[in-house]
């Protein structure tokens, strides 16, 4: 491993800890209602017919057949992104993939899967998902709705998660059991807190994930979200009685399908104490795999080995038996 030593962050994006020290660090307690709380908010999502709607994409590919897709999720929001769907052979799984922060304009054309039908939602608030008065910004969107757990955005992200596997069965009701979820940082937490919930989901791959021990999350310097509700604390208070409903180690540890998570050792937008909190969560499985990455949202030397590597096992976990 070769962690960058030169950058241009005002911290230590290592935070002074090494891989061993990263493994030690678990999950904070999580609240009594943790369960109670995310198992109502999937009942209700299981009861919203999403109404998928396809058009053909202005994008195209030779590989894929490209659909710009809406469909309903709670709330009535109506959640935009793309559906790719393989020029060869048929739709034998399904897999939603969800985007980090910087949100998404258009589908990974080289996902490593194949006879798979690829759904790409972009978040409530977010990309073409936008809609006012949600702040389609990072800063604006990770507070909004903060002050009350019922309301706060996340919660809404994890549903359109959980809607998307409801679209996907709707079109292909075939792959029933027999979907997986893929996301990166926001998208990586975001897939951490609905993974657990939704037995349609038999497997997942998280890569540097975001919102896990909360605690934690609010007390180390970044240059992510995190920093954003740091602030926001600072003039209305604290926010951790919400967020600890929203602990992506938390939930990581109720998970019960085959995991890859990608973590880092050097991270300024996502503090890898808290990325390790989510890995390290995951209960003992010779399924699981976490696998280490010399750093995230950061460009290195290294990099493009350490992501062919991980690429192909992706291919692997979502491979079509």
């Amino acid at each position: 491993m070769s962690v960058p030593t030169v950058h241009p962050f005002t911290f230590d994006p290592t935070y002074g800890l090494q891989l061993d020290q990263l493994r030690e660090i678990r999950a904070p307690e999580a609240p009594a209602d943790f369960d109670t709380f995310w198992q109502k908010r999937y009942q209700q999502a299981l009861a919203v017919d999403p109404q998928p709607v396809l058009r053909q994409s202005k994008a195209s590919h030779p590989g894929w057949h490209v659909l710009d897709i809406t469909y309903t999720s709670t709330g009535a929001f109506q959640i935009r992104g793309w559906l790719l769907l393989p020029r060869k052979g048929q739709v034998r799984r399904g897999l939603v993939v969800g985007h980090g922060y910087g949100g998404r304009d258009q589908p990974d054309f080289e996902i490593p899967v194949e006879e798979t039908a690829v759904l790409f939602p972009c978040f409530r608030g977010l990309s073409l998902s936008a809609r006012p008065p949600i702040s389609p910004d990072p800063p604006g969107h990770v507070v909004y709705g903060i002050e009350n757990p019922g309301n706060y955005i996340i919660g809404g992200c994890v549903e359109d998660v959980w809607l998307a596997v409801s679209a996907l069965t709707t079109l292909y009701p075939w792959i029933d059991g027999h979907i997986g979820y893929s996301g990166s940082s926001f998208g990586g937490g975001i897939g951490a807190m609905a993974i657990p919930y939704d037995r349609r989901i038999d497997r997942g791959h998280l890569v540097v994930p975001s919102f896990g021990n909360r605690p934690l999350w609010l007390s180390l310097p970044t240059v992510g979200s995190a920093e954003s509700v740091q602030a926001y604390q600072k003039t209305h208070g604290s926010v951790l009685e919400t967020l600890r409903l929203f602990d992506a180690a938390n939930a990581a540890e109720r998970i019960q399908v085959p995991m890859l998570v990608a973590a880092a050792l050097f991270d300024p937008a996502v503090a890898p104490p808290c990325q390790f909190s989510v890995a390290n969560a995951l209960p003992p499985s010779k399924f699981n795999e976490i696998f280490i990455l010399d750093a995230g949202h950061f460009d290195y030397p290294e990099g493009p080995a350490q992501d062919a590597i991980l690429r192909e096992k992706v291919r692997r976990l979502f491979k079509v038996p």
